[in-house]
């Protein structure tokens, strides 16, 4: 396990809930962590989360289910599946 930068973008960010969408590089690899600062979007835990994989790169892409904790406002993924070095996108509702 190892952890991975992961890109942020905040996508919705008046809709009641924060929406972030979090992107890896192709190099992440199953049971890999990615932390995201909640704070800097006026978060501090999160309602829910989908992921998602590249399994063909810019063609086919698959959901897959990470496991999260939250401590402190900084939300971390640990990505699920069995594969590795693919592209995962995760997006989160935050609050």
């Amino acid at each position: 396990m190892a952890a991975v930068t992961g890109t942020v973008t905040e996508i919705a960010p008046n809709a009641g809930v924060k929406m972030l969408q979090v992107t890896t590089p192709a190099t992440a690899d199953a049971s890999d962590t990615v932390s995201v600062d909640l704070t800097q979007y006026g978060c501090t835990n999160i309602h829910g989360i989908i992921g998602f994989t590249e399994s063909t790169t810019g063609s086919v892409v698959v959901t897959e289910a990470p496991t999260t904790a939250v401590s402190s406002g900084t939300l971390t993924i640990t990505i699920g599946g069995s594969t590795d070095n693919k592209a995962r996108t995760f997006i989160i509702w935050a609050y």
